[in-house]
């Protein structure tokens, strides 16, 4: 097409625009190849939740630090705003709150504390059943809207850092120099493919190798319920499926709890999760579903459950669902990230874990230190 590109990145989510973005600030020339006429799969059917707090130990607590950080630089360059920050986790029970002083306890806990249950309420406007025993308080937590995020990100991308954005353009082929393309060939040096949950397209063979599968969520959207929350507010269940906590000794017992008293919410793969938007909306979810290819059919009972859990958390019934969405992200059981090396110029770039907006500025940081050689 005339322009030869330093890096060409196939996939316009959070992923891919990380990688994009990342290269364009070291002074590359991108190049960002979106099969759809924008994102509109998982990067922007979440809770817009950078989550660090919970992230599993280690590298992935890392890399959610990292992200963290370049989302409070970028945001207000891109003109995307920060709705809230923080996070609050209810605990209710004496198991509950022993998995959280257990995580207190390790170096992911610094910076966070264990509150009372009368400040939780204070702090929620009366949020809290009579059974509330405390809660966990993170600061480290940013949230911004997705829906609008991810687009106004793409916009600064090209507008601010000259990446070239091709929407509704197939890659048929990712091997540097030259990459086929429904719009022809793009000429590049080195190729980042972030394929999201589409393992056929592009080194289907490769991706075949992790034995991955997709997740189906569903999440819904509530009405104001009256009052701002200070911070997205988390429950018990999340403490026995972020595997910060839970892979802690102390959860286990939490887990069989759980399990005993609520165990279609566990069929159902619910956790809760409720951060609030600037028209004071609620974006609230989710459950779980795992297969190879699961059907776009939710079951009912997983936005019931997922009501359920707020009802229990918090107290009182959850305000009317105005919106009701699913959406579905690669999975892999012993793993939340891959980077393959399909060939010398060429990474494969896949979050198997749903925390692609949490991990992805850190991911894309480290990936092409490793392609391009930048620090």
């Amino acid at each position: 097409m005339g322009k030869v590109y330093d890096l060409a990145v196939i996939g316009g989510g959070v992923i891919g625009l990380a990688h994009a973005i990342t290269a364009a600030r070291q002074g590359k020339r991108v190049v960002l190849i979106e099969r759809e006429r924008r994102a509109n799969g998982a990067s922007i059917r979440n809770f817009g939740f950078i989550t660090v707090t919970g992230q599993e130990r280690g590298a992935s607590w890392a890399l959610a630090r990292r992200t963290r950080d370049v989302w409070d630089d970028l945001a207000p360059r891109a003109g995307i705003a920060v709705e809230h920050r923080g996070l609050l986790v209810s605990a209710r029970s004496p198991e509950a709150i022993a998995v959280i002083e257990a995580f207190l306890a390790t170096e992911m806990g610094q910076g966070c504390d264990l509150i009372t249950a009368d400040a939780f309420r204070r702090a929620t406007y009366g949020l809290g059943g009579a059974d509330l025993h405390g809660a966990l308080y993170s600061p480290h937590e940013i949230r911004v809207e997705s829906r609008d995020a991810i687009p106004q990100l793409t916009r600064w991308a090209h507008e601010a850092l000259g990446v070239d954005i091709l929407t509704e353009t197939v890659a048929f082929s990712s091997l540097p120099p030259r990459l086929e393309t429904s719009r022809g060939v793009i000429e590049a040096g080195h190729v980042v493919v972030c394929p999201g949950d589409d393992f056929s397209t592009l080194w289907p063979d490769r991706i075949a190798a992790y034995g991955l599968r997709r997740c189906r969520l569903s999440m819904l959207r509530l009405a104001d319920p009256g009052f701002r929350l200070p911070a997205a507010l988390m429950s018990d269940l999340s403490l026995t499926r972020y595997t910060g906590y839970a892979a802690l000794p102390e959860a286990a017992v939490l887990k069989a709890k759980l399990i005993a008293e609520q165990p279609r919410h566990y069929a159902n793969g619910v956790h809760l999760i409720v951060a609030q938007g600037a028209d004071g909306s609620l974006i609230v979810g989710d459950s779980h579903h795992y297969d190879d290819l699961p059907g776009p059919f939710a079951p009912a009972s997983a936005e019931h459950d997922i009501l359920d859990e707020y009802a229990r958390a918090f107290g009182r019934a959850a305000p009317p669902v105005l919106e009701r969405w699913v959406g579905t992200y690669a999975s892999a059981d012993d793993r939340t990230w891959l980077v393959d090396s399909p060939a010398e110029n060429v990474r494969l770039v896949i979050v198997t874990g749903g925390t692609g907006a949490s991990t992805a500025f850190g991911i894309a940081e480290q990936v092409l230190t490793n392609l391009m050689g930048d620090a």
